[in-house]
């Protein structure tokens, strides 16, 4: 029997514009009650780069820099069963209320889906709800698992570029 999963609440600070989602934390983010937690993940070494930011430490300091940005974090799903971290055996998912959080949050202008699975979940469960104009990308998984479809670290920074067009009249 498996466990029914919960996903983390959304980190959101004030005016954000870019809302980056994933599917659901792996095991080892559960664990450490972390966006992506687990250390081999390519998520914050691939932020430090697009945001031109020396790494840091903790993680509140982590979540100060994403918010510093104007950048948001949460995932498509709320809830599932899952063995193991992988996507592939995400089931029985239940939708987090993107919509909900973009109507509170009008200022977001970019959803960057964190890959595959969270742009099926968001087309899926999300997009038909949506009330709002708002551009929706599916970017390189961050994730450190290999696969015929995963990009290098340099090919993850480069795509991951385009989320720093949205900042920039912050970043100047």
């Amino acid at each position: 029997m498996m466990d029914k999963l919960q996903s983390f609440a959304p980190v959101i600070g004030d005016q954000p514009k870019v809302l980056i989602v994933g599917s659901m934390p792996s095991k080892k983010s559960l664990k450490e009650q972390e966006y992506y937690g687990n250390p081999r993940n390519h998520f914050w070494p691939i932020m430090y780069h697009i945001l031109n930011e020396k790494a840091v430490e903790t993680y509140s300091e982590k979540l100060h820099l994403m918010k510093k940005y104007h950048l948001a974090l949460w995932d498509t799903v709320g809830y599932c069963y899952r063995q193991g971290s992988l996507d592939m055996h995400i089931q029985e998912e239940e939708p987090n209320d993107i919509a909900g959080l973009l109507k509170a949050y009008p200022t977001i202008q970019l959803i960057a889906c964190n890959g595959t699975k969270a742009y099926q979940m968001f087309q899926k469960f999300i997009a038909p709800v949506l009330q709002q104009e708002v551009d929706v990308i599916k970017l390189p998984s961050t994730s450190p698992i290999p696969g015929k479809y995963n990009k290098t670290f340099e090919e993850k920074i480069e795509a991951w570029r385009v989320v720093t067009t949205y900042l920039e009249d912050i970043r100047s």
